[in-house]
This record gives C-alpha cells, sequence and structure tokens, in this order.
C-alpha cells in the first residue's frame, strides 16, 4: 500500500519556525519527483517546493525562496520541510507528493495545516 503521512503541522505566530514531515510508504522517493504543496482557504493549489526526478533540482515558489528548505533523508524514506520566518499568508493545509515529475504527482498525502497567526 502506498502511503504518504505528512505531520508537524500547528498553530505558530508570524516570524516563527515549523519543520513538516513526509513518511512514504510502500514506494521510495528515490525513484520519484517530491514536494510539497499548499492550498489556502479558497485559493488554487500551489506548489511550493519540490525535488526534481531528472537532475534533483530543488525548486521552490518565489514566496517561501529564502525562507523554506527542503530536504530529503531516502534511508528513512522522509521529506522534509522547514519553514522559517513564517507569514500569515502561509496559512494553509501543506500536502505531501510524489510521482514522476513534480507537475505529474500520483501519491499525496492527507495534508496537514499550518495556520500562522499576526
Amino acid at each position: 500500500e502506498v502511503q504518504l503521512v505528512e505531520s508537524g503541522g500547528g498553530l505558530v505566530q508570524a516570524g516563527g519556525s515549523l519543520r513538516l514531515s513526509c513518511a512514504a510508504s510502500g514506494f521510495t522517493f528515490d525513484d520519484d519527483a517530491i514536494g510539497w504543496f499548499r492550498q489556502a482557504p479558497g485559493k488554487e493549489r500551489e506548489e511550493v517546493s519540490c525535488i526534481s526526478s531528472t537532475d534533483g533540482t530543488k525548486y521552490y515558489v518565489d514566496s517561501v525562496k529564502g525562507r523554506f528548505t527542503m530536504s530529503s533523508d531516502n534511508a528513512k524514506n522522509t521529506v522534509y520541510l522547514q519553514m522559517n520566518s513564517l507569514k500569515p499568508e502561509d496559512t494553509a493545509v501543506y500536502y505531501c507528493a510524489a510521482g514522476p515529475g513534480c507537475r505529474a504527482m500520483d501519491y499525496w498525502g492527507k495534508g496537514t495545516l499550518v495556520t500562522v497567526s499576526s
């Protein structure tokens, strides 16, 4: 069974930090692209960060560059998203996803809620 399970979400004040984790089972991240997406209430889902399946390049949406850092631990089949200097506009449900490409994801977690208060 393929599963992606996110954890680490919660309530934090603006300027604070959180680290999200995504544990994968049933497949290995090494064969796929892996990334984080988020969806705020009433807004379109957006790609936050992704590791390319072709060359391993890490991509970040402009709004989080310099604040968020994605990392992976293939031995643990786990990826992380370190989020620093959080802003209220970062409030969203964050989803972990994997697939053949950063824009062709096959597997999705259920999401973890991040709420940033001002």
